[in-house]
């Protein structure tokens, strides 16, 4: 599955199959062999994408900006110390990651910070990603429309009403667009998680796609299968080769077996869901015969007998006339003796 294919094939009127971009981010601390890890290790989970974090620390962050995470986890309290710890890969490394992208059959994602950065990733991927933290930077969102490709935006710690002007933005261009709900803090608490708020943005903005971008911890991933019941197509989560590493997004990332765990777990689920039509299914068809009711006669009824309401009841299996004929029924005679207990059938009256 392509994301671009997304915006083509969203039904909203049935839960579609997820697209899942394992967020790696700068999971990789630098180090391209283990970025390349990253990537083979989410192909491997069944990620259809994984996406990095392209930045610069200066022109992300003034020098004293204080942290915004669970400083318990992360003990880096200074926004430009930590960015300033992961900015190491450019346009030449990414172009390095998007080739291995390409060599392992997983698209190549990175949500950029900045101008440059979105000018050089421009060749390298077929969407954009724009952050919660970027929702009301309008000269920036400017920017990323005119690359004429769809979009995917966070709305974390955002009002309906700075949604709605993003949106419209947007939509000025015409750039396909995709809204994440999101929860802006590291990690989510499950009681924050608010997965309700998806319902709200599908029905406010239904002209475009839903999803989610996860920071909860991944326990058994019910959080990402409840999202996708409840509307989002693109998910998104924070990936990691080892959770049990210390700070940044590791503490609260999935990793390849949950991935597997995830995506087993949704083959079950839209096995129960199965049809999006309401019918009867080849199974049903010996109940539809043998649950259902027949007219049946409470007494024996001779032949040129004129049948009344008194005569008749309704019992299993549903062999005769069905019960909605009964007013069809009272007042016909019987052609032949029809005996006590016997369900009626259309050749017995005249």
């Amino acid at each position: 599955m392509k994301i671009t294919e997304i915006f083509k094939t969203y039904n909203p009127d049935i839960i579609n199959r997820p697209y899942v971009i394992a967020e790696a981010g700068v999971n990789h601390g630098g180090s391209m062999e283990l970025a390349k890890r990253l990537i083979d290790e989410a192909a491997e989970g069944g990620a259809h994408a994984i996406k990095f974090q392209t930045y610069k620390a200066e022109t992300l962050t003034i020098r004293d900006s204080p942290s915004y995470w669970d400083t318990d986890q992360e003990k880096v309290k200074n926004q430009f110390e930590l960015f300033k710890m992961y900015d190491k890969f450019w346009k030449k490394e990414y172009e390095e990651l998007k080739i291995e992208c390409d060599k392992t059959g997983i698209e190549f994602l990175s949500t950029p910070f900045d101008i440059l950065s979105s000018d050089f990733l421009n060749d390298l991927m077929p969407v954009y990603k724009i952050s919660s933290s970027d929702i009301t930077n309008f000269p920036f969102i400017k920017h990323i429309c005119g690359f004429g490709k769809p979009i995917l935006l966070s709305t974390g710690a955002s009002n309906l009403w700075e949604i709605q002007q993003a949106v419209e933005l947007i939509g000025h261009y015409k750039n396909p667009l995709a809204l994440l709900q999101c929860i802006l803090n590291y990690p989510t608490l499950y009681e924050n998680a608010n997965l309700g708020m998806i319902l709200d943005q599908k029905k406010k903005f239904p002209e475009t796609i839903p999803g989610y971008s996860d920071h909860t911890l991944p326990g058994n991933m019910d959080v990402l299968k409840t999202a996708t019941l409840l509307g989002a197509v693109i998910l998104e989560k924070h990936f990691t080769y080892d959770k049990s590493l210390p700070g940044n997004d590791h503490y609260h990332a999935m990793d390849k077996e949950d991935l597997k765990y995830f995506f087993k777990d949704m083959d079950k689920i839209f096995e129960i869901i199965g049809d999006f039509k309401k019918k009867p299914i080849e199974s049903e068809a010996k109940s539809i015969l043998n649950a259902r009711r027949s007219l049946v006669a409470k007494r024996k009824i001779s032949a040129g007998e004129k049948i009344s309401p008194e005569d008749i009841t309704w019992k299993r299996p549903g062999l005769g006339i069905s019960p909605k004929f009964l007013d069809d029924v009272i007042g016909r005679k019987a052609l032949t003796d029809i005996e006590e207990d016997t369900a009626l059938k259309w050749n017995m009256l005249n």
